[in-house]
């Protein structure tokens, strides 16, 4: 999907980032690993929160974000 703001396009794709420590961190991750392909990021938005649970223990953060950056012309 793709917003058009002003004189500029978006596209908002979806990313999930995952951390064994926090939400947050899991959040971070995704972000900084998707700067390292799409540019221009401009907005991340979290969409749900999960965690991956293993004998009855959290083992790990989960966040989906949709992200948005703008097309280079």
């Amino acid at each position: 999907m793709a917003k058009k703001g002003g004189n500029a396009v978006y596209r908002v794709t979806e990313v999930i980032g995952t951390s064994s420590q926090s939400w947050e961190d899991a959040a971070r991750n995704a972000v900084k690993t998707a700067a390292g392909t799409l540019r221009d990021l401009r907005i991340a938005e979290i969409e749900k929160l999960d965690v991956k649970i293993e004998d009855g223990k959290v083992v790990q953060f989960r966040a989906r974000l949709a992200l948005s950056f703008k097309y280079s012309s």
